[in-house]
Parts: structure tokens; sequence; C-alpha cells
């Protein structure tokens, strides 16, 4: 490890552009590993000669294998240093993608996509590292990177995939992913700095143990876990059924238009740092209002000019995408909030949830769609939105930690700016990293501004 980057209780870390750039290219051309599989499936099952129906098993070995990665391996964040287990979860997935890419055995490749699906999670390792080593009054900031790095591999994988084997070989693809991810591994010795573990006294059955026990006792977390799975539904739903609706009448559009919408959610990338600053500036709830309102607005624009004006479509896609980002975040940052010892937990359920809002609003939006058409499936998620104003609506924007339903706390919106000695940007947040979980999760409970981890009001 390069001295530089070595930690010293006495050092900090600066979070800035260089790191930035690391974090959102690590999560890009890590999370990218899920989706390259899907635009290639017809070649896939011509080289592998095997049927339409067996290779369409692929995406799902990967994303099965993903909810493992994030199930298992995510939390250990909380137990290990999160440097060394970047280098070795990117090793891992690089290797096993160099499988993908020489095999010629399909079964082979089933068992390596799971596996690949299973260690592509560093960017769930990096969100939870992004929060402590940024600021409070930048947080939202550092989060919304590596969220917009999430949402730009989703793009980026499934446009490079289809133009690379529309013009080379499927084996090309891979080779490019054994490529950036070298890159990722280069940029992560190179810049990313060491930084404590945090519950070194805990086991691994102790950190599973307490992530599950999180989620009966953690009102924050149970929020936004059940407005994220709605989100998500909403977001999936429309993305899903989106290519049924441009294919058919009025649009009648061609493969190669269709997909060029997808190009439209860079824009929601593009902006994920502003919202990010403008987040920072807010306590985080109503940061997560303003955008639920906002996606109920635009899924109600999609649910009145879909099918009459293209117009409606572009506006619909541009809203969801920037205030689903903007939700995602403001999210996060309340949930670091709860515990600086446990945000790799935190963070696996809280990405868990996203994963079954996915599963649920493809299902249920591909029925409705097929059953009722494309107005009805609007209609289902502009009921998603108005699940998550509700949801959010329970609890107030400076409730207690432990308060399920209430409103006490004051109406406060913009964080108050207090001078303290214990925020130092790159530095633990606790003065002592040993101490016992109990230590963290039986203090005195806090208003959202009394909380230096609520919105950051503790700020050197």
């Amino acid at each position: 490890m390069p001295t530089r980057l070595q930690y010293h209780p006495n050092k900090s870390f600066h979070f800035g552009l260089v790191l930035q750039i690391v974090f959102g290219f690590a999560s890009t051309f890590v999370v990218a590993n899920l989706y390259y599989c899907q635009p290639i499936l017809i070649p896939l099952s011509l080289a592998f000669n095997v049927s339409y129906s067996e290779v369409s098993l692929v995406p799902t070995l990967i994303q099965a294998g993903y909810a493992t990665g994030l199930l298992l391996i995510t939390p250990a964040g909380d137990l290990l240093r999160r440097r060394q287990l970047i280098l070795l979860l990117v090793i891992i997935s690089l290797g096993l993608t160099i499988g993908l890419a020489i095999t010629s055995s399909f079964v082979t490749f089933e068992a390596l996509s799971f596996l690949v699906g299973t260690f592509s999670v560093t960017p769930q390792i990096l969100l939870p590292l992004a929060a402590d080593l940024a600021p409070p009054a930048k947080r939202a900031s550092a989060l919304s990177v590596v969220f917009a790095g999430l949402l730009l591999g989703v793009l980026m994988a499934r446009v490079l995939s289809g133009i690379i084997a529309q013009f080379t070989s499927y084996r090309v693809v891979y080779y490019f992913a054994i490529g950036v991810q070298a890159f990722v591994l280069l940029g992560v010795y190179a810049l990313v700095p060491d930084y404590p573990s945090k519950n070194r006294h805990l086991t691994y059955g102790q950190i599973m143990w307490t992530m599950a026990k999180y989620t009966v006792t953690e009102p924050v977390l149970v929020q936004a876990c059940l407005i994220n799975i709605a989100s998500s539904a909403a977001f999936s739903s429309f993305w899903v059924t989106l290519t049924f609706l441009l294919g058919g009448e009025p649009y009648n559009y061609s493969t190669l238009v269709i997909g060029l919408f997808g190009l439209i959610g860079i824009f929601g990338v593009c902006m994920g740092p502003v919202v990010g600053k403008f987040i920072d500036s807010l306590i985080p709830w109503y940061a997560s209002l303003i955008a639920c309102i906002a996606l109920l607005i635009f899924q109600a624009v999609q649910v009145i000019g879909n099918g009459l004006n293209i117009a409606a479509v572009i506006i619909a896609t541009l809203g969801l995408d920037l205030f689903r980002q903007m939700l995602q975040t403001s999210l996060a940052t309340s949930l670091f909030s709860i515990n600086p010892n446990a945000r790799a937990r935190l963070n696996a359920v809280y990405i868990l949830s996203l994963f079954i809002g996915q599963v649920m609003g493809t299902s249920v939006g591909t029925k409705v769609f097929l059953a009722h058409g494309w107005r009805a499936c609007a209609g289902v998620t502009l009921a998603y939105a108005g699940w998550q104003i509700f949801i959010l609506l329970l609890r107030g924007p400076n409730c207690g930690r432990f308060t399920w339903i209430g409103w006490e706390g004051g109406w406060e919106g913009r964080i108050r700016k207090v001078k303290a000695t214990n925020d130092v940007e790159g530095q633990p947040e606790s003065g002592n990293n040993n101490r016992k979980e109990s230590d963290v999760d039986g203090g005195n409970e806090k208003t959202g501004n009394e909380n230096a981890e609520n919105g950051g009001a503790n700020q050197s």
C-alpha cells in the first residue's frame, strides 16, 4: 500500500474530485458486469448452441448472484477494512470475467455468471466508504457520485455490449470488461485511502444478526425500504413496458429508436452531483418529499399524455430518472445517519429492498400491461408514487431515531451549522472504533437536527 494512503489518526483524507472520479468509475464498470449479457443473449445462444429459453437463464443467474453478494458480502464492510475488501472483490470479479471470455462450456458460463454477480458488489462497499470519507456537510454529494456511477453503468453496459457484439464477437465484450476492471483495480490501489475497520470486536455471525435486527428495530430504515421498494417497482415497470409502448401504436418505433430512449437517462446521471449538493443543504427528509411529489407529478404526466404525444414520454422519462436518483440519494443520506458503525449493513438492507422492488415492478408491470394496456400500467406506477408520499409523511423530518410514527422535533428544513470537533473529513466519526455495538445502538435518542449524523448538523 502506498504510504500516503495509509491511515493515521491525525491524518485526514480529502474526498476531492480525483477520488470522486475513481469512485464513480469503479461503480460504473463493476456494476456493468451485471448487464453486459442482456443485449447479447442471441449471440450467446448461437455460440453455445443452446435454446433461447436456456440462455435466458444467464441474466437471472447474474442477478441471483448479485442478491447473494448483497446479503453475504456487503455487510462485511462493517467488519473489514474497506480498501482491502474492495481490492479483493475486484481481483475476483476480474478473474471470473476472464473465465466468461474463454470458456466453451455453457454450464461453466452459467456457473461463472452467478459468481460474477456475487462478487460484483464493490459499489455497495464504496457507498458507505464515501459516506465515511466525506464530511457530513458534503455527504449527499459524495453518495450522489456513486449512485450516478451505478446508473451510468447500467446504461453503458447495454449500449457498449450491443455495439461491440454487433461488429465483433460476444467474447470481445468480456475482453472489454476485463480491461476496464483492470483500470478499476489500478485506480483503487493507487488512490483509495485506507480506513480502519469499525467493529473488530464483532464476528461475522454477529454482523449478520444485527443486520437482521435492524429491519425490525430501526424506523428510518424500514421507512426508507418501503419507499424504495415502491420507487424501484415503478421505475422497473416503466422501463420494461416502455418498449411495448414505443413499438406499438401510435408510435411504431424501431428497436434502434427505442434503444436511444435509454440515453435520456444520462441526463439524470449528469444532474446527480447537482442534486447531491442541493440535498446537502436540507434535512434529507425534505429532499425525499420533494422527490416523491415530483415523481407523482411525472407519473401523472405519463398516465395522461402517453399514447397521445411523444413529448409526454420524453418528459416523463427525464423526470423519473432525475427525481428517482434524488430520492435514492436522500434516503441513503438519512440511512447513514442511523449508526456510523453499521453503514454497510444498513446499505445492504436498503439495496436488497431495491432489488425486491425491481422484481415486483417487472412482474406486476408486465402482467398489467398485457392484460389492460399502458394506461392501466401507468396507473399502477402512479399508485406506487402515492404510496411513497404516504409512508414518508408517517414520520416528520426531525423525529427521534426510534419514533415509528409522529411529528415531534419541529418543521425545520435547513441544516443548522454548529461548531463541533468530531466531524473531520476523512476521519472516523467515533472516537473509539472498537467500542461495542450496544454503545452505538443503545445511546440517547436524538432528533434530526441534534444528531450530527442526521443531516450533518455538527460541522466543523
